[in-house]
C-alpha cells in the first residue's frame, strides 16, 4: 500500500511534537573531598579525577552523506556499486524505513541535537540570505540544544568531526568568529571541513579548528579521510582505552559533482539504457533484497520528466554522461569511508566501533535542474532561461568538462534523481514526500549485534540517533550542559529493535516542514501538503500515503 494516495485538507491540526525527557545527574563541578585546616599539616589535599566514558564503552562513529536517493547506492537495491556500505550492511542491519528532514541544514541540526529541526532554529539554513528573523528559522542552535558532541566528551570521550558541517552563520564564519557556533563551539574537540553547505571538491572553503587553512588540492574526500585517521591515531597513541566519537559528513554527493577522471570513467557506457530502464531494475532489486514489499508499484514517471526512449540522441549522450559521473563519485565516496574501515581494521578497533551510516541527508537532488548544469550561474539554471535544445547544445560544448575539476557546478538532471529515489516520489527539499525525506540506514557494531544484514522496517528519524547512541553506551541525556539546563530531547531511542525484527514502532508521530512543504506521520500513515512551482504554474498536492 505504499504507493497509494487519496485527496486530503485540513490536517494540519494534528501537528504535534514527539519527546522523550532525558534524565541524568547535573554536570558540575565536583566538591572537594580533602579537609583544609588551619594549617598544611593538618589538612588532606584531594583531586579532581578526570571523566571517564563507561566501562567497554565502544567508539562511535556517524557517517552522513549527502544529497543520495534512497535507491541510489546497491546497499538499497540502487545500480551503483558502493561494496564498503554492502559490507557494513551485510555484517549489520539495514533500516528501510529511516527518515531525514529532506534538506541537509535541518537535517544535521536535527541528527547532532536529537531535536527537530525548527525546534533547534534551523527550519531552513545559517545562510543570511536564506534565514528569518523569526524563532525556529535564524539559523542559530540555542545552547540549551546541546549536541551529541557535548554531551559525549563531558562523558569522557574525544570528539572529532569531518567534512561539511552546514550549521554556522555566514556572518560568524571568518577568522574573527565568534566561534561558539563553530564546531568546536559545539563540542568537538577537533574540526577539518567546511562550515557552508557545499564547497568545490578541489579548492574548498576549508577550516581546521577555528581557521582558514589550504586545500592541498586533492579532492576533499581524500583529505577529510586523512584527517579522521590523523584524528584517530593521535587519540589512540596517548589514550588507547579512551574511546572517539567521528562525526564523518563529506560533501559527496552534493554538487558540484567532481573527481578524478579514473572515477569520472569508470562506468562509461554502463548507464547509456537510461533513467526508466534503472528504475525497473532498482525496483526489482529492492524487493530482491526485502527492502521493500513484493506488491509495491513503481509511481509513474513524472510528468516533467521526458521516456529515455523519447530523448535525441544528443540528450541521451549527455544526460547518460552526467549520471556515469555522479555514479563514479558515489562509488569513490563508498571508497574512501572503506579507507576509514579498513584503518580502524588494521589498528584493531572496528570490532569495537558502533558505526551508524545514513546514506544522504535527504533525497536525490532536484537543483541540476532538467537538464543538468556544468558551468552556468545556478540563478540561471534554476529559472529556466535555457530551452532544452539550448542546454544541450551548451552542455555538447562543454562535454569534456562534466565531472573535472572544472565543472564548479556539476549535477545531474531531474530524471536521474527520480531514478535514484525509486521507489518514491519527488526529491530533495519536498518535506510532503518520501522521495525527498526516506533515506538508508546503515547500523554495524560486530561486537555487539548478533544479526548480520539483517532487515528492519521500524520507523526512524535523524533525531532518533542521538538518544539511540546514548542509549547504547550506557549514557543518560544531561540536565545540564556546562551550565545550561537543557531542552527535551524528542527522538526515540533504536535500541529496542537491534535484537527484535518484529518489535513494533516506538516512534509514533513525526512532522516534517520545509519551505511550505509539510507532512505530518502517524502510526504508519502520512498527510502531506506543498505547494509546487513547474511549468503547469503553482499546485496544492495534498495526498494520504501509508508508509509502513
Amino acid at each position: 500500500m505504499m504507493n497509494r494516495t487519496l485527496k486530503i485538507i485540513g490536517l494540519w491540526s494534528l501537528f504535534v511534537l514527539p519527546t522523550v525527557q532525558g534524565q541524568n545527574i547535573t554536570q558540575q563541578q565536583e566538591p572537594f573531598k580533602g579537609v583544609i585546616g588551619d594549617r598544611f599539616n593538618n589538612s588532606k589535599e584531594a583531586w579532581v579525577d578526570p571523566v571517564v566514558a563507561p566501562k567497554g564503552a565502544p567508539n562511535v562513529i556517524w557517517i552522513l552523506l549527502d544529497d543520495v536517493g534512497f535507491g541510489a547506492s546497491s546497499t538499497f537495491g540502487g545500480l551503483i556499486p558502493t561494496p564498503t556500505f554492502d559490507s557494513l550492511a551485510n555484517n549489520g542491519l539495514r533500516y528501510t524505513n529511516f527518515h531525514t528532514a529532506a534538506m541537509c541544514a535541518p537535517t544535521r541540526a536535527a541528527l547532532l541535537t536529537g531535536r527537530n529541526s525548527s525546534r533547534v532554529h534551523e527550519a531552513g539554513f545559517s545562510h543570511k540570505w536564506s534565514s528569518f528573523g523569526f524563532p525556529g528559522w535564524d539559523g542559530r542552535i540555542p545552547s540549551d540544544k546541546g549536541t551529541i558532541a557535548e554531551i559525549l566528551r563531558e562523558q569522557g570521550y574525544n570528539t572529532f568531526a569531518v567534512g561539511k558541517y552546514g550549521l554556522t552563520p555566514d556572518q560568524d564564519a571568518t577568522d574573527a568568529g565568534p566561534f561558539d557556533r563553530w564546531p568546536s563551539g559545539k563540542g568537538f574537540d577537533h574540526f577539518f571541513g567546511f562550515l557552508g553547505s557545499a564547497t568545490d571538491q578541489y579548492k574548498p572553503d576549508l577550516v581546521e579548528d577555528n581557521a582558514h587553512v589550504e586545500s592541498d588540492g586533492r579532492h576533499l574526500s581524500a583529505q577529510i579521510t586523512d584527517k579522521a585517521i590523523h584524528f584517530i591515531d593521535r587519540q589512540k597513541k596517548a589514550a588507547p582505552d579512551k574511546p572517539f566519537f567521528l562525526y564523518y559528513a563529506p560533501a559527496a554527493t552534493h554538487s558540484p559533482h567532481q573527481l578524478e577522471a579514473k572515477w569520472r570513467d569508470l562506468y562509461k557506457g554502463k548507464f547509456d539504457k537510461g533513467w526508466d530502464a534503472y528504475r525497473e531494475e532498482t525496483i526489482k532489486r529492492q524487493k530482491e533484497l526485502g527492502i521493500i514489499p513484493a506488491h509495491v508499484e513503481l509511481p509513474a514517471r513524472n510528468p516533467l520528466i521526458k521516456a529515455w526512449n523519447k530523448l535525441s540522441a544528443d540528450e541521451k549522450k549527455v544526460y547518460a554522461r552526467f549520471f556515469e559521473v555522479y555514479a563514479g563519485y558515489l562509488t569513490y565516496t563508498d571508497y574512501e569511508v572503506g579507507r576509514l574501515i579498513n584503518h580502524l581494521k588494521s589498528i584493531n578497533q572496528l570490532d569495537n566501533t558502533l558505526i551508524l551510516l545514513v546514506i544522504g541527508d535527504n533525497g536525490a537532488s532536484k537543483e541540476g535542474t532538467l537538464y543538468g548544469t556544468i558551468k552556468r550561474s545556478h540563478a540561471a539554471a534554476l529559472t529556466q532561461e535555457l530551452t532544452e535544445e539550448e542546454a544541450v547544445k551548451a552542455h555538447l560544448e562543454d562535454f569534456d568538462i562534466i565531472g573535472t575539476p572544472e565543472a564548479t557546478n556539476g549535477n545531474f538532471p531531474l530524471g536521474w534523481a527520480q531514478a535514484t529515489n525509486t521507489p518514491f516520489k519527488y526529491w530533495k527539499q519536498d518535506a510532503h514526500s518520501e522521495g525527498g525525506t526516506r533515506n538508508p540506514l546503515v547500523v554495524f557494531y560486530p561486537k555487539g549485534i548478533s544479526e548480520k544484514g539483517g532487515i528492519r522496517h521500524q520507523y526512524g528519524h535523524v533525531i532518533d540517533l542521538l538518544p539511540t547512541t546514548l542509549e547504547y553506551v550506557g549514557i543518560d541525556a544531561p540536565v545540564y550542559i556546562r551550565g545550561v539546563k537543557q531542552d527535551t530531547i524528542q527522538g526515540t531511542s533504536l535500541v529496542y529493535s537491534f535484537e527484535n525484527g518484529s518489535a513494533p514502532s516506538r516512534h509514533t508521530q513525526q512532522y516534517y516542514y520545509i519551505f511550505g512543504s509539510k507532512a505530518i506521520y502517524k502510526d504508519g500513515w502520512k498527510a502531506g501538503q506543498a505547494f509546487k512551482h513547474d511549468a503547469g504554474g503553482v499546485q496544492n498536492i495534498s495526498v494520504v500515503d501509508t508508509i509502513k
